[in-house]
């Protein structure tokens, strides 16, 4: 039996309206072989949370310029908390500054993407990260 395609979540929480960088990496996972599912901009944290419910998506990537993710990265992870959604791989990328890296890493997100990232490098992190978790499952 093949193994079912990943399954990614690509959303624009909060009020910034600039998508062009979520849509690129959406399309080059989605080349990539995975499953993308794409929010839109202007997504609350719960119409997230809900969404990767619903898809039951493996991984969650979160795309920001506005500088709120101190803000609403802890709610979306509060709201995955709650409908138990801990097995899913938390990314994040777009304007983020180095020092609020390591925070990130603490809330909960595996992987953290700055601008220039290629979409290569984050399509084989995420393969690597749902290797490891769909390995740990099987064995």
């Amino acid at each position: 039996m093949a193994e079912r395609p990943i399954r990614v979540l690509i959303a624009k929480p909060g009020l910034d309206g600039h998508d062009r960088g979520a849509k690129v990496v959406a399309r080059a996972l989605r080349d990539a072989g995975m499953e993308v599912i794409y929010t839109g901009i202007r997504q609350t944290p719960e119409m997230i949370a809900e969404a990767a419910l619903q898809e039951d998506v493996d991984v969650v990537g979160l795309s920001i310029l506005s500088g709120a993710h101190l803000d609403l990265f802890p709610r979306i992870v509060a709201q995955m908390r709650q409908k138990q959604l801990d097995d899913v791989l938390l990314v994040c990328g777009g304007i983020i500054p180095d020092e609020d890296m390591a925070m990130l890493k603490q809330m909960g997100f595996s992987g953290v993407f700055g601008p220039g990232t290629s979409t290569q490098e984050i399509a084989k992190f995420i393969r690597a990260e749902i290797g490891q978790k769909r390995g740990a499952v099987a064995a």
